[in-house]
């Protein structure tokens, strides 16, 4: 391998559940950042037992520290989505050693591979819980990822969804309608900044 092409690898830990202790690899990727620690806390703190038996979909993977997490914790089936190749590979990776029968990976873009995921879910009996987490926009040709991003959450069904949370940039507003889901809190955690959407009580 070139010395250019090395890549640094980061280890995390899932910190709770029937796989507490495995180690997720996370490659230093420019496509791919690690929740920090203090914000995956906060977020299984709200998700808490609700999660188990329900589905989980991690958009916009990475090396799925999220996904993974949620399965640890009791999710019934996770569904990750990551079009960069080398972060797909640790994906796999690291489905493989922490739950590989439950774990579902679909390689490609994730505005592209959504619809398949979504249908899957759909036919299931039991309620999703959606995590997206965005490259920041801040990057070239990057400017209307939360545009598509706000779009692809507009075509989830109130009956299909237990909650969608975004992980976005702490200056980004986001909306609090999307579709037939309201804003219920926004937690800030420096530069990132994490968004919980529920269906729209009628």
């Amino acid at each position: 391998m070139k010395k250019a092409d090395r890549i640094k690898i980061f280890t995390t830990k899932i910190s709770a559940g029937i796989h507490k202790g495995k180690k997720i690899e996370i490659p230093d990727i420019f496509t791919t950042r690690s929740s920090k620690g203090i914000l995956k806390e906060s977020l299984f703190n709200t998700l808490q037992f609700d999660i188990i038996d329900k589905n989980f979909v991690e958009v916009f993977a990475g090396s799925g520290s999220i996904g993974l997490e949620a399965l640890s914790r009791g999710a019934k089936d996770a569904y990750f989505i990551e079009y960069n190749k080398r972060a797909f590979g640790y994906l796999e990776r690291n489905a493989k050693a922490i739950d590989s029968s439950n774990s579902h990976l679909f390689y490609g873009d994730s505005f592209e591979k959504f619809e398949l995921i979504y249908a899957m879910v759909k036919k299931s009996p039991q309620k999703t819980y959606f995590y997206f987490d965005p490259p920041f926009a801040t990057r070239d040709g990057m400017d209307d990822i939360y545009t598509k991003t706000i779009s692809l959450i507009e075509s989830i069904e109130a009956s299909v969804c237990e909650m969608v949370v975004v992980e976005h940039m702490t200056n980004l507003d986001m909306p609090s309608q999307v579709g037939q889901l309201t804003l219920s809190k926004r937690k800030k955690f420096g530069r990132s900044s994490i968004s919980y959407y529920i269906p729209t009580e009628v």
